[in-house]
C-alpha cells in the first residue's frame, strides 16, 4: 500500500479530499478553524515536493442543491492564509478542468462544495424508500456517482484521502474516486493514518487493562459499539442519560429522569451478558438530580433507584464519580465518548470532569486515551484538557462505526477491509 510519506509528489496534481466543513459565524467567517489545521501537514507535503494541489470538501447540507450558505467560497482566504499560498477557487466543483488542467507546481486550487451535486452522496432525490421505483432509481444514481468520481479523478494525477469524519460514508469523493487510481497513485493523508492508527491502538493493540467509557442519552444509537467492545474490554462505565434506563430495568423509580421504556430489556441482556463475560459493568448508583432541566434548577444527590417524582437526573452522583474513577485508574487503553451528564450547563459538568480528570492522570501514568465523538471532544475542550490525552478523533460517526467493528467505506477504497 502506498503511504503519503513514500510518495513523491513532484510535477504531479494531486486531489486531495479533506474535512473543511467548517463552522460559520452569520458573516461566513470560520469560528473554528481546527479543521483546516488538521489537514496542512497533508496539503503542505503536496507542495513541498513540487506538486499542484486540488481541494476537495463537503460543507453542510445542501441536500444537491447549490445553496450560497454553504459555499467554499467563503473560506478561500482563509485556507490561503493558512497555507501561505493564494488559492484559486472553483465555481463549480464537476466543471473545473480547465484550471485543473492549468495549474502549475506549487499553487492551489480549491473546489466548490461537493454536495451541490446529489450525485456526490449517491442517494435518489425527490423518491422517497416506499415508492416502487426507489430501487430504479437508487441503481440509476450510483451509475451517476461513478461518473461524477469520474470527472473529479481526470484532474489529477494521485488521490489522497485526508477526511476522517466522512469516512464512513460510500461518497463519490471519499470512496468511489478511488477507483480511478491504481494502488500506487492513491494513499490516506497524514489526519487519516493518524485516525486509523488510534483506531487500531484501541481495538487491535490492546494493552490492558482496557477501560471504556460511553455516556449519552441513549442506549438504542450506542448498543452497536456496546456489543462489540463487550468482547474487548476489561471494564465498561455506562454513564450519562441511559444510566435510568438501566436503573428503570432494574425496578427503580426514576422521576421525570430520560428513559427508553422499549429498552428495559435490552439494559438487562446487557448486564448479563457483561457477567457471563466478566466484564466490569459499571453503572451509576447516584445522581445530581434537578427539578427543572435547567442550569440554575433545584439540585439534590439521589439514588438512581429512588428518585422522586418531578426531578430527573442530570449528572453523575459523588459515588458514582468514585466508582468511575477507580475503574479509570491503571488502565492502559481508554476509550471515551459521550459525556456523564448535562455537560453544556455548568452545574452538572462534575461527572464528565472527574472522567476527564481520570483519564488525564492514566495517560500521565502510561495509557493510551482515545477521546471521539461531538460531546466528548466538546467536554475535554471545555475543560482545558485536550493536551493531557492520547488522541483526539475528528470523526464522530466514522469513529463510532469503527468502534463498533463496521468497515470505513474511505479507508477499505485505499487500504483494502480493515
Amino acid at each position: 500500500m502506498m503511504t503519503i510519506d513514500k510518495f513523491n509528489f513532484a510535477g504531479k496534481k494531486a486531489i486531495v479530499r479533506v474535512d473543511f466543513n467548517v463552522p460559520l459565524d452569520e458573516n461566513g467567517k470560520i469560528t473554528d478553524d481546527t479543521r483546516i489545521r488538521g489537514a496542512l501537514p497533508t496539503l503542505k507535503k503536496v507542495l513541498a515536493d513540487g506538486g499542484a494541489l486540488i481541494i476537495m470538501s463537503h460543507m453542510g447540507k445542501p441536500k444537491g442543491k447549490v445553496n450560497a450558505k454553504y459555499s467554499l467560497s467563503q473560506i478561500v482566504d482563509a485556507v490561503s492564509a493558512a497555507l501561505g499560498v493564494p488559492v484559486k477557487f472553483a465555481p463549480d466543483c464537476a466543471k473545473a478542468e480547465n484550471m485543473a488542467a492549468d495549474l502549475k507546481a506549487g499553487e492551489v486550487l480549491l473546489l466548490e462544495n461537493l454536495r451541490f451535486y446529489p450525485e456526490e452522496e449517491g442517494k435518489p432525490v425527490g423518491i422517497e424508500k416506499e415508492d416502487p421505483a426507489y430501487e430504479d432509481a437508487k441503481k440509476e444514481m450510483k451509475a451517476r456517482q461513478k461518473e461524477f468520481a469520474k470527472v473529479l479523478a481526470s484532474y489529477a494525477d494521485c488521490y489522497v484521502m485526508d477526511a476522517f469524519g466522512t469516512a464512513h460514508r460510500k461518497h463519490a469523493s471519499t470512496a468511489v474516486i478511488a477507483d480511478y487510481f491504481d494502488a500506487d497513485h492513491k494513499m490516506l493523508g497524514y489526519l487519516m493514518e493518524k485516525e486509523v492508527k488510534a483506531v487500531d491502538n484501541v481495538l487491535k493493540d490492546i494493552k490492558r487493562p482496557f477501560t471504556a467509557i460511553m455516556g449519552g442519552s441513549k442506549v438504542s444509537t450506542k448498543i452497536g459499539i456496546i456489543e462489540n467492545l463487550m468482547d474487548k474490554v476489561d471494564n465498561l462505565i455506562l454513564c450519562g442519560g441511559m444510566a435510568f434506563t438501566f436503573a428503570k430495568a432494574q425496578g427503580g423509580k426514576i422521576g421525570n429522569s430520560l428513559v427508553e421504556d422499549d429498552k428495559l430489556q435490552l439494559a438487562l441482556d446487557i448486564m448479563a451478558k457483561a457477567k457471563a463475560k466478566g466484564v466490569n459493568l459499571v453503572l451509576g448508583t447516584d445522581c445530581i438530580a434537578a427539578d427543572n432541566f435547567a442550569n440554575d434548577a433545584n439540585t439534590q444527590v439521589c439514588d438512581n433507584m429512588n428518585i422522586p417524582d418531578g426531578w430527573m437526573g442530570m449528572d453523575a452522583g459523588p459515588k458514582t464519580r468514585e466508582a468511575f474513577k477507580a475503574a479509570i485508574k491503571g488502565a492502559k487503553t481508554i476509550l471515551w465518548n459521550g459525556p456523564a451528564g448535562v455537560f453544556e450547563m455548568d452545574n452538572f459538568t462534575g461527572g464528565s470532569k472527574v472522567i476527564a480528570e481520570a483519564i488525564a492522570e492514566a495517560t500521565k501514568e502510561g495509557a493510551f486515551s482515545l477521546i471521539g465523538g461531538g460531546d466528548s471532544v466538546a467536554c475535554i475542550n471545555k475543560f482545558g484538557m485536550a493536551d493531557q490525552v492520547s488522541y483526539i478523533s475528528t470523526g464522530g460517526g466514522a469513529l463510532l462505526e469503527a468502534i463498533e467493528g463496521k468497515v470505513l467505506p474511505g479507508v477499505a477504497a485505499i487500504c483494502g477491509d480493515k
